[in-house]
């Protein structure tokens, strides 16, 4: 246990660690010289820290922005955000079922453990992903206990432990796995899955999205990707990425800041010590500017951090994959896909699924709702930009809108709905990311009804799934992960 609470504190639930102890391993499995590895190590932490700060640094800027709706309105509700979530559930499953949240890390390992196992008999199980992204284990963990929890109080300790590894490895192995065609679509062979907390969500965005591609063709219209739209007059000023994400987010962050007010920002000023916040005597007017235009440079920052260390992960893991793990590929954070595909889809993506959960939040408040949903920034974001990023890449501009703003109306009538039902709403968070808005109500609702036959059903439902996309096209289901210029070739003749 003391070896296992080491490895999982610094290296499992801290991302850089993780993806610079795979590179390094893949490295000496390759028998590549000590430097070399060390410097691959090196490169790939280095990487993932960069993207660490420009994810850190738009989701710290803007989560006091989104929350200070909940305390300007003076509303009590629930925020839709991981650590949200996962404070929620620490804060109550003591009250509330008696049990302690160390066992989530128990939780994490049985899971993780699990995963591995069923990506090595890929033979039988055809999955072929390994989920690494650490801190979004801790926060699914957390949920998954608490969610098992509702649906079984009664249940001992050692049986949830074992009941939720195995579906929550299932879940972790299957979701990314669902990811891989489309990722190799979207990165042209980058050799990495999503894990991340809508791997189901993308693999449904982009079949709406083929289905709308079809369609279009059918009627004969041609659908336009962002980057193949060239706009007139004034207007090319939004052609450049940087330009059109800064104006973008200057009008949409720009009108809530105006409507919480400087004093509000002046208050987290003095409340972070001047760490954050506006300065009394600072200006309302350019501090608006910095922080809008503060989303553009995380973007960029984040980036740069992908291209740094993805390319590092992809060349060492075919040491993982050829020795340890064969066919597989690695599952990482959802903002690796960002630096694919056309750069204004990210913020396309996300301004419609922000339209689209404001409007439903709206429509919860006017029809009094007894759980109101405050926004978060990482589901915000983080889902519907990626949403954004894989419809246009597969059916262009209109997909790009539509099925990011159909995610924001989702995200935020699930969240209340599981929320409320499970009783995680009085405690403040739930983690709100589009699978636990959509799929994980469906599995609570079956396990809590059905009983150990619904655990049953559960894990079947996860186990199918990949049999299913194996059966579609057999020859080719390998074939993308183990030489991917291939499966094009063998694509394109069919």
């Amino acid at each position: 246990m003391k070896i296992w609470d080491y490895f999982a504190t610094n290296i499992l639930t801290q991302p850089a660690y993780m993806i610079g102890f795979i590179v390094l391993l893949g490295y000496i499995l390759e028998k590549k010289p000590i430097y070399e590895s060390i410097a691959g190590f090196m490169k790939a932490v280095i990487g993932y820290m960069i993207l660490m700060v420009g994810s850190g640094g738009l989701v710290n800027s803007f989560r006091p922005i989104l929350t200070g709706l909940k305390t300007r309105f003076h509303l009590t509700a629930t925020v839709i955000d991981p650590y949200f979530g996962q404070n929620a559930v620490t804060d109550g499953v003591v009250k509330t079922f008696g049990r302690t949240f160390g066992d989530v890390m128990l939780l994490l390992l049985f899971a993780f453990v699990f995963n591995i196992i069923l990506v090595r008999f890929q033979k039988f199980t055809k999955l072929r992903s390994v989920f690494t992204t650490g801190n979004v284990q801790v926060q699914q963990a957390a949920t998954a206990f608490w969610l098992l929890l509702f649906c079984f109080p009664k249940m001992g300790r050692m049986e949830v432990l074992l009941v939720m590894g195995v579906i929550l490895g299932l879940y972790w192995a299957v979701g990314s796995n669902m990811t891989i065609r489309y990722t190799q679509d979207l990165t042209d062979g980058g050799g990495f899955a999503v894990a991340h907390q809508q791997m189901f969500g993308i693999a449904l965005v982009s079949w709406l999205a083929d289905k709308i591609k079809k369609h279009d063709e059918k009627t004969q219209k041609k659908a336009k990707r962002l980057e193949d739209i060239e706009l007139p007059g004034f207007l090319k000023i939004f052609n450049e990425n940087m330009v059109a994400t800064g104006i973008l987010m200057l009008f949409f962050f720009g009108i809530i800041m105006l409507v919480l007010g400087r004093p509000y920002f002046n208050e987290i000023y003095v409340t972070s010590k001047g760490a954050s916040g506006l300065a009394p005597g600072g200006s309302f007017l350019f501090y608006i500017l910095t922080t809008s235009l503060g989303f553009a440079v995380n973007l960029a920052i984040l980036q740069l951090g992908v291209r740094t260390f993805v390319g590092e992960l992809t060349e060492s893991f075919s040491g993982i994959s050829d020795k340890l793990l064969p066919g597989s590929v690695p599952g990482i954070d959802v903002a690796a896909t960002f630096a694919f595909g056309e750069p204004n889809a990210v913020t396309i993506g996300f301004l419609f699924g922000a339209l689209g959960q404001f409007l439903t939040i709206g429509a919860l408040i006017v029809l009094h709702s007894p759980t109101i949903i405050i926004a978060g920034f990482i589901p915000l974001f983080f889902d519907n930009a990626a949403f954004g990023v894989y419809a246009n890449k597969r059916a262009g501009a209109k997909a790009a809108m539509i099925l990011p703003f159909i995610s924001g109306v989702i995200q935020v009538l699930g969240a209340a709905f599981i929320a409320s039902w499970v009783g995680l709403a009085k405690f403040g968070g739930y983690l709100g990311m589009f699978d636990w808005d959509t799929l994980w109500p469906v599995f609570t609702a079956i396990m809590k009804y059905l009983g150990i036959a619904g655990i049953i059903i559960v894990i079947i439902i996860l186990v199918v799934i990949p049999q299913l996309e194996y059966r579609k096209d057999p020859k080719n289901y390998f074939l993308m992960v183990t030489d991917y210029d291939k499966y094009k070739e063998s694509v394109s003749k069919k």
